[in-house]
C-alpha cells in the first residue's frame, strides 16, 4: 500500500509540473497591437541608443534626431540645479572644522576627505547630546573610520582610530 501511495503522489506531482511548464512554454503573447513611437518616447530612445553585434560600425558622429512635428533637432533638457550635487569639499570649512581636522592629524588620523571626519565628529556630538552610551557612539564612529578608503590598518587598529575620533570630537568639535 505504501509503494502505491508513493507512486500516485509522484505521478500527480509530475503531471502538475508538466502542466505548469506547458503553460509557460507556449510562445503566445497577450499583446494585441504593435506600439508606435510618440515624440517623447522617440527622444528618450534616441538618447540611449542600443548597439547590436550585427550592426556595422560607423565612424560618423550621431546627430540629434529631428522632431517629426517641427523638423528641428531635439535636444535633451539640462539637469535642474536642484539635482546637481556639489563636489566633495566644495563647502567652505569653518574654523571649528579646520581645528578638528588638524587635531585628528596630530593624533595620526588623516581621512581621505574632510566629509568623513566631519560626519564622524557630528555623530559623536549628536550621540553625546542624546546621552547615548559612549561605547555605542565609538562603535559607529569606528565603522566610519574603517570605511574610509585611505585608512591603513597596518598603521593603527581601526578601534584606536574610532577612539581618537571620539576623543578629539568631544574635546574640540562638540562645543
Amino acid at each position: 500500500m505504501q509503494r502505491t501511495r508513493g507512486k500516485v503522489i509522484s505521478v500527480v506531482a509530475a503531471v502538475a509540473a508538466a502542466g505548469l511548464l506547458a503553460a509557460c512554454g507556449n510562445n503566445d503573447s497577450t499583446a494585441t497591437s504593435t506600439p508606435t513611437l510618440s515624440a517623447t518616447t522617440q527622444a528618450s530612445s534616441s538618447a540611449a541608443p542600443s548597439t547590436t553585434a550585427n550592426a556595422p560600425e560607423s565612424t560618423e558622429q550621431s546627430q540629434p534626431s529631428e522632431s517629426p512635428e517641427s523638423g528641428t533637432p531635439e535636444r535633451p533638457e539640462p539637469v535642474p540645479t536642484e539635482f546637481v550635487t556639489p563636489q566633495s569639499g566644495a563647502a567652505a570649512l569653518t574654523d571649528k572644522d579646520k581645528t578638528y581636522l588638524e587635531e585628528l592629524k596630530k593624533r595620526g588620523v588623516t581621512p581621505s576627505s574632510p566629509d568623513i571626519a566631519l560626519t564622524a565628529g557630528s555623530l559623536v556630538c549628536q550621540g553625546k547630546a542624546e546621552n547615548a552610551p559612549e561605547d555605542q557612539i565609538i562603535t559607529y564612529v569606528t565603522a566610519i573610520a574603517g570605511a574610509d578608503p585611505s585608512f591603513d590598518q597596518s598603521k593603527m587598529p581601526v578601534e584606536q582610530a574610532g577612539k581618537i575620533y571620539y576623543e578629539v570630537a568631544s574635546a574640540s568639535y562638540c562645543q
